[in-house]
């Protein structure tokens, strides 16, 4: 098995099929970034072709002393940051249908426990898009892909402690996220009684 350098090398002197198979290796790390960065699959897979393009784009550029992946995961979220930037509303066509809802398409045994899975990842990806894109992007790569700070301070292009910074400020906002919620959860449920 080639190493990632190994098959830039190729990729650089023509060979599409090395680059094909960093696109297998990596294409499910840079679209779970892309859908923790941005929460919506099909804009995730969007961003996620979209920074592959571009790392072939740019393959010239690739630093061989970095690891590939990092070098891919600085591109899919400085991409996903962009597509954030950019957003100004969201449409609803109502032409469009609405998707069918998750518990008529689950073939899962266990109706329930997926529900329940679902509505904790859609909890969780509603105080992530709450927080700034920089904020979210080291948030994501510290606990979803176990990145070191060096790591993170290198796809970000900032300083370890910079990074430091972020995930304390962020750990700090998620946290009065979740007390407002539960707050505002306790109060409602008063109110109802």
């Amino acid at each position: 098995m080639l190493t990632d350098q190994e098959l830039v090398v190729q990729v650089i002197n023509g060979d599409q099929q090395a680059f094909a198979e960093l696109v297998e290796r990596y294409q499910q790390a840079a679209y779970n970034l892309a859908y923790r960065m941005l929460g919506n699959p099909g804009e995730a897979e969007d961003a996620a072709q979209e920074a592959f393009l571009r790392a072939y784009q740019h393959i010239k550029r690739y630093d061989t002393s970095r690891p590939f992946k990092t070098w891919l995961l600085s591109i899919t979220s400085n991409h996903c940051i962009d597509r954030i930037r950019k957003r100004r509303l969201t449409w609803l066509s109502i032409d469009e249908p609405l998707p069918p809802h998750p518990a008529l398409t689950s073939s899962a045994p266990q109706p329930e426990a997926s529900t329940i899975a679902e509505e904790r990842n859609a909890a969780i990806q509603a105080l992530l898009s709450d927080l700034e894109p920089d904020y979210r992007m080291a948030v994501v790569l510290r606990y979803w892909y176990d990145m070191s700070y060096v790591e993170i301070a290198d796809i970000m292009e900032t300083t370890e402690s910079a990074i430091k910074s972020r995930l304390f400020r962020a750990r700090r906002m998620l946290a009065e996220q979740l007390q407002t919620g539960s707050t505002l959860a306790l109060s409602v449920a008063m109110e109802s009684a």
